[in-house]
């Protein structure tokens, strides 16, 4: 096959650019009603948009057909694309803090958990062998900096930096941030400045998991969304690992993320949470908690050192 002349795919870019046809990333109009689903890679944000889609759109079911034109993906639609979706506009986002964000419904999954699904992931896209050592990946790829999204730590903190966000966090962690006139709410008045009246809501993967109704009517409360426990029983039942499996098995060729990957290895994967324990090399885990164990400890997530001895690890030290 010949390839296109340098001069013609820079005609088309241009030409692209000039109409919004090119992919939208960071460089689209942000809307005050705007809802964002924001969480780094492999953090459960599919799962997510499978749920919030079927909530929002009663009528129909989400498949890996439309799951782009319901709830659109800043990477894979165009900027013309967006300004066409109706409003308000439910957007899935891996950004880094953004202020022109100002809902946000934030996915956070215990980074070890992440490594290892990404990890998958980069076999799945034929970005690594199936031979290449996962404690390696962890150390030369995983921890290393990304230049779009950042590490895990970095993604994570740049949203949780306000007061609002920092309550959130206080009430799940039992008030860890002290009582009234401590260092902790010292600490939050100043915080708050980065605030900017902005609305923020902190969801764990984990317990989506653990109790995806309590989770969907909190997400579903802080959209606006009227919603019935019927029409969340719905969502959930068809937004299921099995019925995604089956989903994907169907139309992995059909949806932008996985129609160019290999076909042997599943995108919906084991959909749990813990799978490090068994998976993680115990160097891996020591990297991850000696990197960010501050933030995970500050998220619910306990350190490998403050799990019960019966716990299963992959290697222990």
């Amino acid at each position: 096959m010949l390839e296109m002349p340098e001069t013609i795919k820079k005609i088309l870019y241009i030409a692209n650019y000039l109409l919004d046809k090119d992919i939208a990333g960071r460089a689209f109009q942000v809307f005050s009603d705007d809802i964002f689903l924001v969480s780094y890679p492999k953090s459960g944000n599919t799962w997510t948009r499978f749920l919030l889609g079927n909530l929002m759109n009663p009528n129909d079911c989400i498949t890996f057909a439309n799951v782009e034109r319901k709830v659109p993906d800043i990477y894979a639609e165009s900027k013309m694309t967006l300004k066409k979706t109706p409003r308000p506009r439910l957007i899935k986002s891996h950004e880094c803090f953004d202020p022109r964000y100002r809902r946000v419904i934030y996915i956070v999954r215990d980074p070890r958990d992440v490594g290892l699904s990404a990890y998958h992931y980069d076999r799945k896209g034929r970005n690594i062998p199936d031979e290449f050592p996962l404690d390696t990946y962890i150390s030369t790829r995983f921890m290393k900096t990304d230049e779009y999204f950042g590490t895990w730590g970095e993604h994570a903190g740049s949203w949780l930096v306000n007061s609002q966000n920092i309550f959130q966090i206080s009430r799940l962690n039992n008030g860890f941030m002290g009582t009234i006139g401590s260092w902790g709410e010292n600490v939050m008045s100043w915080l708050g400045a980065r605030g900017h009246d902005r609305e923020f809501l902190l969801v764990r993967y984990e317990d989506l998991l653990e109790d995806t109704h309590r989770e969907m009517t909190r997400i579903s409360e802080f959209m606006g969304l009227r919603i019935s426990a019927v029409q969340i029983a719905r969502a959930v039942e068809l937004s299921s690992a099995e019925n995604m499996r089956k989903l994907e098995a169907a139309q992995s060729n059909q949806w932008v993320t996985t129609k160019q990957s290999r076909k042997d290895i599943p995108f919906v994967r084991s959909a749990k949470a813990g799978q490090w324990q068994q998976a993680l090399p115990s160097i891996s885990v020591a990297e991850i908690e000696s990197a960010w164990g501050p933030v995970m400890k500050l998220l619910g997530y306990p350190l490998s050192t403050e799990l019960p001895e019966s716990a299963p690890l992959a290697q222990r030290p």
